[in-house]
């Protein structure tokens, strides 16, 4: 029987590097979900500090967000993934979207954001990523994005040998801009024929940036199954993924065969 992945997204107002109060809201969210509920818990980028740097270590525990992201995994059995503004074990900062499975399922993966946004800065506070990741989980594979990443699809581009089922992109994404997430997300899910969620925040920042939210979970022939609109305001989407759906549309119209053969670089 073919697999089917319950994902669920929290769009949220970020508390402005304050790493405590993000992680008590992501608490009180992530309790009014029931153990087995879902599949998998998406959080925006940057969950605990919003789009800022340097990244902020608790003192002696500069894995504090991956422990508290480990232990929400193990009580609901679930993979949560958000990325973190963090050093890596050379020293490095960086902007890294974790997936936490339950321990009984595997270990940790991280994503390094490849793009970084030139435009704000980022390039000169983080080290990119060089890497594509992707990671299967209960039956599906996933790739990990962040964001700026989404103009770029030559490095997303879908294997056809082995084709991935499902893209996540964690963002602070501004309103301004809007109108292109929601287009650039509508066509990576067309071009890859796999399903597309976008997870953005909401409010506005300290640097007063505003964000809409438009948090949106497309299939794969673009077509929305949630969308959290434009209001600006904390929200949730969420849908049930069906792998038979997706494969069987694969079939019947197999664009991915005739694909450029362009390589992530």
């Amino acid at each position: 029987m073919s697999a089917k992945l319950r994902v669920i997204g929290f769009q949220s107002d970020l508390h402005w590097r304050d790493p405590d109060a993000n992680f008590a809201h992501f608490d009180a969210l992530l309790a009014t979900l029931n153990r087995d509920s879902c599949d998998v818990v998406i959080l925006p980028e940057m969950f605990t500090t919003g789009f800022s740097w340097p990244p902020i270590e608790r003192p002696n525990d500069p894995d504090h967000a991956l422990q508290w992201m480990q232990r929400w995994a193990d009580q609901l059995n679930v993979a949560i993934t958000g990325s973190v503004a963090c050093f890596d074990q050379e020293g490095l900062p960086r902007n890294r979207n974790w997936f936490v499975p339950p321990s009984a399922e595997g270990t940790p993966i991280f994503y390094d954001k490849r793009h970084l946004f030139t435009l704000a800065g980022e390039h000169d506070h983080f080290q990119a990523g060089e890497d594509r990741v992707e990671v299967e989980f209960r039956g599906f594979l996933i790739l990990l994005q962040v964001c700026y990443d989404l103009r770029f699809p030559v490095f997303v581009r879908n294997n056809r040998a082995a084709p991935y089922d499902l893209a996540i992109y964690v963002a602070n994404w501004p309103e301004t801009r809007s109108a292109a997430w929601r287009t650039l997300l509508q066509a990576r899910a067309i071009e890859n024929q796999c399903f597309v969620v976008g997870l953005n925040r909401s409010g506005t920042d300290d640097n007063g940036h505003r964000y809409a939210g438009d948090s949106l979970i497309a299939d794969f022939s673009g077509n929305l199954l949630a969308d959290a609109g434009s209001s600006g305001h904390p929200a949730q989407v969420s849908a049930t993924l069906s792998k038979e759906g997706m494969l069987s549309f694969r079939k019947k119209l197999p664009f991915l065969e005739d694909a450029d053969r362009h390589a992530a670089e």
